[in-house]
């Protein structure tokens, strides 16, 4: 098949999780055989880069502002696929899909399929028109396309209430292993265990604010040892107020470790050996660093959502959504009990091992695609 990719920002993937999603997708889909194009942003990807891991990038401009940036590339994009030959045109996200009727309408035998990865209208970034904008896309996702995908069963449950849309659960998935190895935790002096992990964009959305509050609190009532660590992994994506922000408030902490973003060895020896991997959004997407602090035994410690429980599924910690009080509190909790932390770890790791995989989730999406005989 020839499969096109519109909606992410660009490859490779630096943070974001439907950027991750799209690569980890994409290169498993070309090894099997398919021709895979993805559409990026020239202000994402290097203009250079015209391949990668087997599948080909297509770079085309956008309006590089909050409000149209994302708008105008998935503009674009669903142009230009209208003179491509594609059999299977897959839109990541509910903005992009706005756009999902133009293949329908003009390439009538091309399969058009919309996945669900988030209710972006909820984000308080958005002015009233782009929330607007956002609901039209979320239509246009669940009743426009031949096929809806969501990767949770919540989405799933506002597809089918809201535009009695069955749409098929395929979840994100995570390859990332257990890594005994140590060495690249040196470079930041970081010892096995000692070290609360954030993994993210550094954007306020994802609360990491919250988690530094809590850490501060923690710290300046000497309920956390003088060693212990908060590491910080991630970048900002158009939002360096916000991480000047983060580090403003950081300012005289020695035990506040900023890493950047990290990938491979060094991001699974990240994960592997943090004493709790603490998500403090209160966003209701599933968090791909979550499945992957997972897969490595980092013990999750995450906000008091639907959507978090539904992955933990009892393996891990719930703390109140934007509370740094109930986040201190949970932290304090969990530092005096090392034990019981080690041994949720072990659990979600061999639940991870056994129901998320890349490869399985590529097999149900191309089963999707299936949709016209494909």
């Amino acid at each position: 098949m020839k499969i096109a990719f519109i909606g992410q920002k660009g490859l490779p993937a630096k943070n974001g999780g439907v950027e991750k999603h799209v690569e980890e997708i994409a290169k498993r889909m070309a090894k099997l055989g398919h021709e895979v194009f993805v559409y990026v942003r020239n202000n994402y990807t290097s203009k250079e880069l015209t391949e990668l891991e087997g599948f080909k990038l297509i770079h085309l401009p956008s309006i590089p502002t909050k409000h149209l940036d994302a708008i105008s590339h998935s503009f674009l994009a669903s142009v230009h696929a209208l003179f491509c030959d594609y059999d299977v045109i897959h839109y990541h996200g509910i903005g992009p899909a706005f756009f999902a009727w133009l293949p329908k309408l003009f390439k009538s035998k091309t399969v058009v399929v919309a996945t669900f990865h988030y209710q972006d209208y909820h984000h308080k970034k958005w002015n009233a028109f782009a929330k607007f904008c956002l609901r039209l896309g979320e239509r246009v996702a669940c009743t426009a396309t031949d096929q809806t995908i969501a990767i949770n069963s919540a989405l799933a449950l506002v597809a089918e209430k809201k535009y009695a849309r069955q749409a098929v659960v395929i979840p994100n998935g995570s390859d990332i292993k257990y890594s005994q190895e140590i060495d690249a935790l040196s470079q930041w002096a970081l010892k096995d265990k000692k070290y609360l992990l954030s993994v993210g964009r550094l954007v306020k959305a994802e609360g990491v604010h919250f988690l530094i509050e809590a850490f501060k609190q923690l710290e300046n009532t000497a309920k956390i040892s003088n060693n212990f660590k908060l590491v910080i992994v991630g970048e900002g994506f158009g939002n360096d107020d916000y991480v000047k922000y983060l580090r403003t408030i950081s300012e005289g902490r020695e035990n506040i470790i900023f890493t950047g973003s990290q990938k491979g060895e060094t991001l699974e020896q990240l994960f592997s050996h943090a004493f709790l991997f603490v998500q403090a959004s209160d966003s209701t997407k599933v968090s791909i660093a979550l499945l992957e602090a997972m897969s490595c035994a980092a013990t999750p410690l995450v906000a008091d959502l639907k959507e978090n429980k539904e992955i933990i599924e009892g393996g891990g910690f719930v703390f109140a959504p934007n509370s740094v009080t109930d986040l201190r509190d949970k932290l304090a909790f969990l530092l005096s009990r090392t034990q019981d932390v080690a041994r949720v770890g072990e659990r979600v790791k061999k639940k991870m091992d056994e129901k998320y995989s890349w490869d399985s989730i590529v097999k149900k999406t191309l089963e999707v695609y299936q949709i016209k005989g494909y």
